[in-house]
């Protein structure tokens, strides 16, 4: 009988999870600003007039690095949820099953702890690419905007206050 139900309940969250995914839809709303296919290109008229390249597609290695950076640490959090959820319907499913319950457990454990190294990893490397910019006297345009780790840390201070004031009071 609880196999009977748990398949119905699995076929049931299938579907629900297909009718989610299949019912968004993309928001093709975007401000005109002249850019792109079947514009005027005002801003590539007007980056032209003023002594500007309109054809740059030069990336830094810092940019490269950075992107990369970012698809990882996508990949990682999408992983953690993926886990967390897993492990949460293991959980709820266990019905008394302590075995399942530990593993349930363990899975939430060891997804927490590989998040957090990796958060750890990724801070202790912005710190120290932070301290050795500002040791050499270059900016640190790809971490922050600002030298050194004091700019780095209160620029990301305000940026956090600011987007947390508009998630707060949209």
């Amino acid at each position: 009988m609880t196999k009977k139900i748990l398949k119905i309940y699995s076929n049931w969250l299938a579907i629900l999870t297909l009718a989610i995914f299949l019912s968004a839809t993309p928001v093709l709303a975007g401000p005109d600003i002249g850019i792109g296919p079947g514009s005027s290109d005002m801003a590539g008229k007007i980056a032209g007039s003023a002594g500007y390249s309109t054809n740059v597609t030069d990336t830094t290695l810092s940019e490269s690095v950075g992107r990369v950076i970012k698809v990882v640490l996508s990949l990682v959090g999408t992983i953690f949820l993926g886990l967390t959820i897993y492990a949460g319907v293991l959980w709820m499913t266990a019905q008394g099953n302590e075995e399942q319950v530990t593993n349930a457990t363990n899975i939430l454990k060891r997804a927490t702890i590989g998040l957090v190294i990796t958060l750890a990893a990724y801070g202790i490397t912005i710190f120290v690419l932070v301290a050795i910019t500002a040791s050499t006297g270059g900016q640190s345009n790809a971490i922050g905007g600002d030298v050194g780790a004091k700019g780095f840390w209160s620029s990301f201070g305000t940026q956090f206050k600011n987007n947390w004031y508009q998630i707060i009071n949209p």
